[in-house]
């Protein structure tokens, strides 16, 4: 990990970013909810700017990435960076890439001013789970994610 550095991903990198969310969706067992393309992708974060990638590269290989935006704290008034993926290769595992992301996107929340840096975890996600605790974080225990899925959300604009 001598050699590792960090690096934004730009418009040619699509096709690696969406590479790395479906390694991430297949550890999740969630292959078959990944309907993301290249347009989408290059749509969103490179045409529309509304969230970031950044890889961890060792020796010139991209061995992990992570992809946030910022939220809003009404309570703080100010900024947080969200943190909506992170994955590393099984076998670039145990080496502190993980950790040396979650440090990368810890200094740029600093940088930019921000207040929180929060992520959400799969609850069966024991190795992650104890991973970000023994970073310091603490789970949100009294709170619980909501979704509308988009369908769910023209469902309801219907009614209106």
């Amino acid at each position: 990990m001598q050699n590792l550095t960090f690096r934004k991903a730009g418009r040619k990198d699509v096709p690696l970013v969406l590479d790395f969310i479906k390694k991430l969706a297949e550890y999740e067992n969630m292959s078959d909810d990944v309907v993301a393309t290249e347009e989408l992708l290059t749509e969103w974060l490179f045409e529309k700017e509304s969230a970031e990638v950044i890889f961890a590269v060792d020796g010139g290989k991209e061995v992990g990435f992570a992809l946030f935006f910022h939220n809003f704290s009404t309570f703080l008034g100010k900024v947080g960076l969200y943190l909506e993926d992170l994955f590393v290769l099984s076998e670039e595992r145990g080496k502190g890439y993980g950790k040396a992301l979650i440090m990368k996107l810890a200094e740029i929340a600093l940088e930019r001013g921000c207040g929180r840096f929060e992520w959400s975890c799969l609850d069966w996600n024991t190795p992650s789970i104890e991973f970000y605790k023994s970073l310091g974080a603490v789970p949100m225990e009294e709170w619980t994610v909501y979704r509308l899925t988009e369908d769910k959300m023209r469902e309801l604009v219907r009614e209106k």
